[in-house]
């Protein structure tokens, strides 16, 4: 019991912030600060993992322990871990290929990854490297024909799990973004130019893999659209306030798990409870939507306790490392997924970025566990000091 394997970790960046220090020295300025970035001032992205590590656990040092297990069984699947690789649009234009290095390395150590529609691998590509254990992330289409034929591409991939988004009923408003001129692929502005000069592995990678682009969507789309083209695409194609009524044909339709993804109000949370949902993600974008709402482990804690026992209840958003993953999981999450922690791991070490986050987040969730005597990832809400 207890033990952690397929560990492959590099002693050179033993925390999430060393790999967020490297990550901004490998990639160009314009794919940093797209990655690192929240919305508006920031003020959410740095209160949601402030707000995490308000939260303290009791240890117990003088009784029996038999030892820490992480594996955690969610939708009737045992992973190795009570945490996933959260949807992140965009992935390929921060590292090269990173969603397929990240695919295979949370298959290799059994979690989940989670493909985005706007992310730069096709939901086929991403199935065939986890064996149809991917799950996938649907922004909510305008035309229902779409919707149908990506949902019919999902279920043909295998994937068992479908996580609708509703937190993006319009685009968030981010300043680095703008200034940037942000496009798919990447607007060669003098600037952005300078700034891939300055990165010459990245640069190498990129004529390596190719100019990322939206894979999964690429039957449907334009090609080489700017930030402007590119929302105004989106806004056409795809309707992002969700209401009762779209997600009930996707219910219909969808014979796997189905989650919402962006919960923040136990309002939502009751609906989601009511249309007949399995999971539902509690979830601010990672500070990339909306500047003034709460931090992600408030609304967490109060769901967790009204409905927790009604659906399944995760959150994503803030965490950083291990003892942020514990924390949440006492809070009341029965699931964490972790998008930024991923991408700076893979921007920073490349090939083996996957493996060394995953590996890093295990030990150093089995440390916290272990030193709080907590034998199961089910009982740290047990140490859980109230407040």
């Amino acid at each position: 019991m207890g033990r952690i394997t397929n560990i492959k970790f590099n002693t050179k960046y033993p925390s999430v912030e060393d790999l967020r220090t490297r990550a901004q020295k490998k990639i160009p300025k314009f794919a940093f600060e797209y990655l690192d970035g929240g919305c508006n001032e920031d003020v959410n992205l740095h209160k949601n993992t402030a707000e995490i590590r308000e939260v303290e656990l009791l240890p117990q040092y003088l009784s029996e322990h038999a030892g820490s297990d992480l594996s955690t069984e969610l939708f009737g699947h045992v992973y190795d871990a009570p945490f996933g690789v959260a949807p992140v649009g965009l992935q390929g234009l921060m590292w090269p290929n990173s969603p397929e290095i990240l695919a295979k390395a949370a298959f290799e150590h059994n979690i989940p990854f989670c493909l985005s529609t706007v992310s730069t691998s096709s939901i086929e590509r991403i199935s065939e490297l986890t064996e149809g254990r991917a799950w996938f992330q649907l922004y909510h289409p305008t035309e229902n024909s779409l919707r149908d034929d990506i949902i019919k591409r999902a279920e043909a991939a295998q994937c068992p799990v479908l996580v609708i988004l509703c937190d993006v009923p319009t685009f968030g408003f981010r300043p680095r973004d703008i200034r940037n001129g942000l496009a798919m692929p990447p607007k060669m502005s003098i600037k952005n130019i300078i700034q891939i000069l300055g990165k010459p592995e990245w640069a190498m990678k990129t004529l390596i893999h190719g100019q990322p682009d939206f894979t999964t969507l690429k039957p449907y789309m334009p090609k080489n659209l700017d930030l402007r083209q590119l929302g105004k695409f989106m806004d056409q194609t795809f309707s992002g306030r969700l209401n009762e009524e779209k997600i009930k044909p996707i219910r219909d339709m969808w014979k796997g798990k189905l989650v919402l993804k962006g919960v923040a109000s136990e309002a939502d949370a009751e609906k989601a409870v009511q249309l007949g949902l399995d999971g539902i993600i509690v979830s601010n974008h990672g500070g990339r939507q909306l500047d003034a709402g709460e931090s992600t482990i408030k609304p967490l804690t109060r769901i967790a306790k009204k409905y927790g026992d009604q659906i399944t209840v995760m959150m994503d958003s803030g965490m950083r490392s291990g003892p942020d993953i514990a924390r949440t999981l006492a809070s009341g999450a029965k699931f964490t997924f972790m998008g930024r922690s991923f991408m700076y791991g893979v921007s920073a070490l490349g090939n083996q970025g996957g493996d060394h986050t995953i590996s890093l987040l295990k030990i150093q969730l089995k440390q916290v566990m272990e030193q709080i005597c907590c034998e199961e990832v089910k009982d740290l809400s047990r140490h859980l000091i109230e407040k």
